[in-house]
Formats: structure tokens, sequence, C-alpha cells
């Protein structure tokens, strides 16, 4: 019995440890997961601020544009003032084609954070199921370790009560024992045991009325 409580004890003790180190597991793919999300969210309102600028670069490049085509159209007089704010437009024109050309390479390198991110997405997919699966087993576990403490606490009792059985068992046989010590002892003391008590005497004294609790006594220990 108290080799079957010690292995009982372990097999919880060892379901106890995998519950431990579930939950650890769950605890840090929450985290990746957190920390997944903060960097996408990062990443999304950074390209849109690109975009957002470029969109503004692009509109004021058009009405800057739609101006000068404007100030064609006039008089040669008043073509002349017109284009003096735009001497340098060619030149605006490649500085900005420049800068389009950098912000492009940059989205460029933008987009593929973006599928390196989608790719993770995925798998962060992949470990949302795999928390599940787990939380499950975690689930399976603790159903398996109340089982284990109910069978422990059933076999705890269980062994208390045999243990006072066998201790009532063991203070009856000694009460016994004592009880037929004690008989043997008035038997042996008695003078119906004298040697000169004939085997007659004795039958007398078996069958005799006025003493039954000595008949008794005799022909239980006979």
């Amino acid at each position: 019995m108290e080799e079957m409580t010690v292995n009982h004890q372990a097999a919880i003790q060892e379901l106890r440890d995998m519950h431990n180190i579930t939950m650890a597991t769950l605890k840090a793919h929450e985290q990746q997961k957190v920390l997944l999300e903060e960097d996408f969210e990062k990443l999304r309102l950074s390209l849109q601020d690109q975009v957002d600028t470029l969109t503004f670069q692009n509109q004021s490049l058009r009405e800057k544009a739609k101006r000068f085509e404007e100030a064609l159209r006039r008089s040669t007089d008043e073509q002349i003032d017109a284009l003096a704010p735009y001497q340098h437009i060619e030149q605006d024109l490649k500085s900005l084609k420049e800068v389009v050309e950098m912000k492009n390479q940059q989205i460029h390198q933008q987009e593929k954070k973006i599928s390196d991110l989608e790719k993770v997405a995925q798998k962060n997919v992949f470990l949302e199921e795999k928390v599940q699966v787990l939380q499950q087993q975690n689930e399976d576990l603790k159903a398996r370790i109340e089982r284990n403490l109910a069978l422990s606490r059933q076999l705890s009792e269980n062994n208390a009560n045999l243990q006072e059985s066998v201790e009532k068992e063991s203070s009856e046989k000694k009460r016994l024992s004592q009880n037929n010590e004690e008989l043997l002892w008035r038997l042996q003391t008695s003078p119906l045991m004298s040697p000169a008590s004939s085997p007659l005497h004795h039958h007398a004294l078996i069958t005799c009325p006025a003493s039954p609790a000595v008949v008794v006594h005799y022909a239980s220990a006979l």
C-alpha cells in the first residue's frame, strides 16, 4: 500500500511538471504574438506616412506644372513674369524624380518587410493553433491531476481504515490471548486439576449442576 501511494504521488508530481512546462510554452507564444503585432503596426504606420508624403508631393508638383502650362499660354510679357518662379522647374523635377525613385526603392523594401511579416503572421496562425492544442492538453492534465488527487485521497482514506482495522484486530488478538492465558492459569490452579482427581471425578464435576461456571471453563480448556 505504501509503495502504491509513493508511485501515485510521483505520477501526480510528473503531471504537475508537465502542466508547468505547458504554461511556460503558452506564455512564450503569447509574448511572441504581441511583439509581432506591435512590429506590424509600426511598419504599417510608417508606410502610411510615406505614402501620404509622396501623395502630397505629387499633388504639389501637378499644381505647379498646371500653373506653368497656364503661364505658357499668356502673352510674351506675361510669360516672362510668369516663368520667373519656374525657371528652375526642370531641376526641381529631376530632384523630385530622384526622390520618387528613392521612395520607390524604400517602398519596395517595405513591401518585402510586409511579405516577411505576412509569413510571420501565417506562422503566428500556426502558433495560435498550437496554443489551442496546448491549452486543451493543459485542461486534460488538470483533469488528470484532479482525478489522481481524488484517487490519492481515496487511497489514503482506505489505508487509514485498513490501518485502523489492523490495529483493532491486533488489539482483539491480544485481548483473546490474555483471556486464554487467564483461563489456562485458572484451570492449572483449580483444585479440579490436582493429581488426585480421577477421570471419574472429572466426569462428575463436568456434569455437576452446582458449578456451571467451572464446567464451562473446563470444557473450553478441553
